[in-house]
């Protein structure tokens, strides 16, 4: 009996830390869309500039 409680226990832990990590990622998403990024310069822009 104690085994099926541990193994709740841990199931309910594995979705817990799952749903923190997917906000933690998607948060970041967000935070790197706000930023401007000028890592990728299009060759054909500066010609045109």
């Amino acid at each position: 009996m104690f085994k099926v409680f541990s193994r709740i226990a841990a199931a309910v832990a594995v979705v817990l830390v799952a749903f923190r990590a997917v906000g933690s990622f998607l948060s970041w998403v967000e935070h790197q869309e706000d930023t401007v990024a000028d890592t990728w310069v299009d060759e054909d822009e500066l010609e045109d500039v």
